[in-house]
């Protein structure tokens, strides 16, 4: 691509997020990678330096677990660029336990959904100001079955790690088919993407032997990162028609179902305006 574009990537230290951030800046994009780890932030501008793209790099260290990190990504992105080509959501971190982040919420709910529901609408005008624009949500749509815990959407009772990674996979799968509605003038493009098993570090906070295990099944079963951006790489420099559209790798799933209802996406975005609201 002649033109120059810039991608703002959240978990843009690890990953899928660090290797489609790698990609962009190769190819001569510019990058703005969120991370919470300031030596990983400083390896990744070594891998810019050795790609001769330091001066197209950006590391912006934040919590995205609580509102005061999600809210200055976005003061610290409405300062830096002009414009958004992309805005990719890469975060997530598994939590056998529960955790309460500072600010009251499950820690799951806020890193995997709420941090996405924030910076999502807060930077739909910098999206806007490109030509072909694009929110890349990296969730687990057509995954494993999960639903919304509407009374305790905290997990306070019953909590379990993989009841709490569900329910941030369905509030996406609403969150993604409300934004559209939310701006009705946009250009932007929502893609939801499940990128099944993929060889990174997802496993490391899994209690033993569950983590022993994950790792030995990745390293027989999972895509490397290089093979699994490819069709990523694809969605994102040539977005679907659709305002919304979701994909397991390649394959297109329907918008249909209770996972993806209207109704349910209205509720979600009233419950989640009342719970910021009230921090």
């Amino acid at each position: 691509m002649s033109l120059m574009r810039t991608y703002l990537i959240t978990g843009g230290t690890d990953g899928i997020g660090k290797g489609l951030g790698l990609h962009f800046l190769a190819r001569g994009d510019r990058l703005i990678a969120v991370g919470t780890n300031p030596a990983k932030g400083k390896a990744l501008l070594a891998e810019a330096e050795r790609l001769g793209a330091s001066d197209r790099f950006h590391f912006l260290r934040a919590d995205l677990s609580t509102l005061a990190g999600m809210r200055s990504v976005v003061a610290e992105t409405e300062t830096t660029a002009e414009r958004l080509d992309g805005l990719v959501f890469a975060t997530q971190r598994f939590r056998a336990h529960r955790e309460e982040t500072a600010d009251g919420f499950e820690y799951t709910f806020a890193l995997s959904y709420l941090s996405r529901f924030v910076i999502g609408h807060a930077l739909a005008e910098l999206l806007d100001r490109s030509e072909s624009p694009v929110v890349f949500n990296l969730a687990g749509p057509g995954g494993l079955p999960g639903r919304i815990h509407w009374d305790d959407p905290h997990l306070r009772r019953g909590y379990t790690g993989k009841k709490a990674a569900m329910q941030s996979s369905r509030c996406n799968d609403l969150l993604a088919v409300d934004f559209p509605r939310r701006h009705p003038d946009t250009r932007i493009r929502y893609v939801l993407y499940n990128p099944l098993f993929v060889k990174t570090g997802m496993a490391d906070p899994l209690p033993q032997p569950q983590r022993a295990v994950t790792k030995a099944l990745a390293w027989l079963l999972a895509q490397r990162v290089d093979k699994a951006i490819a069709p990523m790489v694809d969605r994102i420099d040539h977005p679907p028609a659709e305002a919304v559209a979701a994909f397991r790798r390649r394959t297109p799933i329907p918008l249909t179902g209770k996972d993806f209802d209207p109704e349910a996406a209205d509720r979600l975005h009233d419950l989640t305006r009342g719970l910021i609201a009230e921090r």
